[in-house]
């Protein structure tokens, strides 16, 4: 599993689909796959592989936040009209558990929201710790919308990315990593999956009447897109454009965006301040000596399986770490550390078994009928 999962990019999305102060959205190619050949099929069988460590990894950071840690993940997806934007919650976030997953969804300002400065809402709907908040449209609809539409002055607009640079950088300093993701459609494929929905009963709802008032603003969004993605990308919280002609590859990418940056948050399975052996006696003294000894005939399994499942994360963890780490020797130290914690894991593991094993056999004997 892991050499078919390495086997899939040729170089970290990551890299390939970052921006930077240069970049240029009009020399962007709408229909690419950047760093991956195999085509549509291997794609899915590639996300669904994928899938299964993002999960892992989810689990953890959620169980971290239930017992006192302080990180979280927010994802921002942004995209005109058709992007896919709903694709990724309905595709990427479902590989997850979904109480482990906050989604917001932000239109047009309410009259309240407007009472306020434009990050008051944004504010309130970021992730708690241990969740992955999922924000389809967000604060950048205030340099977007707000711009295009000229619902305020340039003077003011102008101001708010710094603003937001700021807002963002506070949010990493405070625990949360930021990834932000724009799915870029060309024009003609906006076109035709708009016509699409016009084709559809099942499809009407999803039309609105200024979509195609907006597309006539296709040039001056293009505009606006490309300055956030130069003044906004920054090494606290970049920026990650997305061809989007291709919706299968815009979901693959982002998982892989998304398992790479869990993979590097490195979360593990919280500690806890009280003694398990002491409470696992205090249990004992509850059960009966028949499922007392079934606990014990069940104890091999039980940590077997725990060990093997953590020792897999690891390694494909490891494996996933190969993605652009040929030339980087960081990347392959990184590589080579995880692979070793897989080892020493399971040796710790096996360790904790002989010391259950002997205490639930112990308690036994005291019964004096076990």
């Amino acid at each position: 599993m892991g050499k078919r999962a390495h086997s899939g990019w040729s170089e970290d999305p990551r890299e390939l689909l970052r921006a930077g102060e240069d970049f240029d959205l009009g020399d962007m190619k709408r229909d690419a796959t950047p760093g991956w050949r195999r085509g549509k099929r291997a794609a899915k069988a590639f996300g669904d592989e994928r899938g299964d460590l993002l999960s892992e990894l989810q689990e953890r950071l959620f169980a971290q936040g239930r017992t006192g840690g302080e990180r979280s993940l927010l994802v921002v997806v942004q995209g005109l009209d058709t992007a896919g934007k709903g694709g990724v919650a309905r595709h990427v976030m479902s590989k997850v558990d979904p109480q482990g997953v906050a989604l917001h969804s932000f239109g047009a300002p309410t009259p309240e929201e407007q009472k306020h400065h434009y990050l008051w809402r944004i504010k309130k709907a970021l992730p708690r710790p241990g969740l992955i908040g999922v924000f389809d449209r967000s604060h950048y609809e205030d340099v977007l919308v707000a711009r295009v539409d000229e619902l305020v002055s340039p003077d003011v607009w102008e101001k708010r990315y710094d603003e937001i640079n700021a807002f963002e950088a506070g949010l990493v300093d405070s625990g949360t990593t930021v990834l932000k993701f724009g799915l870029m459609v060309s024009h003609d494929e906006q076109g035709l999956r708009l016509m699409k929905r016009l084709d559809r009963p099942d499809k009407l709802w999803k039309y609105s009447k200024n979509d195609v008032p907006t597309r006539r603003k296709w040039d001056a969004y293009q505009e606006a897109y490309t300055d956030v993605f130069q003044r906004t990308s920054t090494e606290a919280a970049p920026w990650y454009v997305i061809p989007a002609d291709h919706k299968w590859y815009a979901r693959l990418a982002i998982t892989e965006i998304l398992t790479q940056t869990l993979i590097e948050m490195d979360p593990e399975w919280p500690t806890v301040r009280w003694d398990p052996a002491a409470q696992r006696r205090q249990l004992a003294e509850t059960l009966s000596t028949k499922a007392l000894r079934a606990s014990l005939k069940e104890t091999d399994r039980q940590v077997k399986k725990a060990a093997k499942d953590d020792r897999r994360v690891r390694e494909e963890a490891a494996e996933a770490g190969r993605v652009g780490a040929t030339t980087d020797p960081i990347a392959k130290a990184e590589v080579l550390a995880r692979e070793a914690e897989a080892v020493a894991s399971t040796a710790e593991a096996m360790l904790d078994l002989q010391l259950i094993r002997k205490q639930k056999a112990e308690l036994l004997e005291e019964r004096g009928d076990g």
